[in-house]
């Protein structure tokens, strides 16, 4: 059966109920994608995670950085993920190992193999989405929550 990504109101209700995102290749440069798109959630009201191997144990936007998913002490919600399709097999495999609820592939990213493992292992998959974008059509303002 050929992936599906989840509903629009599917993915409202992942993101209301998301607290702890783990953000798998943040970068700690204020240029990049995954930092833009990691600090507009953070200002939303979300809880970023960085994960970052090459800057663990610095801070990106406030929070400590971890070189893995398995080093975070705390759960994780969402892992989402700003690697090439090729990583994302291995961090699926980290995200069934912390019990991550889903496995969120940005905007650009395809992995049927990384949406299988997150499948087998009781993980919702998204692929290709940005979210930042699914955030803001699905969501009010988290920012005032408080």
């Amino acid at each position: 059966m050929a992936f599906e990504n989840p509903t629009r109101d599917e993915i409202r209700g992942i993101l209301e109920n998301a607290g702890n995102i783990a953000v798998v290749g943040l970068s700690d440069k204020t240029d990049r994608t995954s930092y833009m798109v990691a600090q507009a959630m953070q200002n939303r009201g979300y809880r970023i995670i960085p994960v970052n191997p090459t800057v663990a144990g610095q801070t990106i936007l406030g929070e400590t950085c971890y070189a893995s998913l398995k080093d975070i002490p705390e759960p994780v919600d969402i892992v989402n993920v700003f690697r090439r399709s090729e990583y994302c097999a291995d961090i699926a495999r980290e995200a069934a190992e912390i019990k991550a609820n889903v496995l969120w592939l940005q905007l650009g990213i395809v992995s049927d193999e990384a949406a299988a493992i997150a499948e087998e292992n009781g993980m919702i998959a998204i692929m290709d989405r940005c979210i930042k974008v699914e955030e803001a059509v699905t969501q009010p303002d988290r920012s005032q929550k408080g």
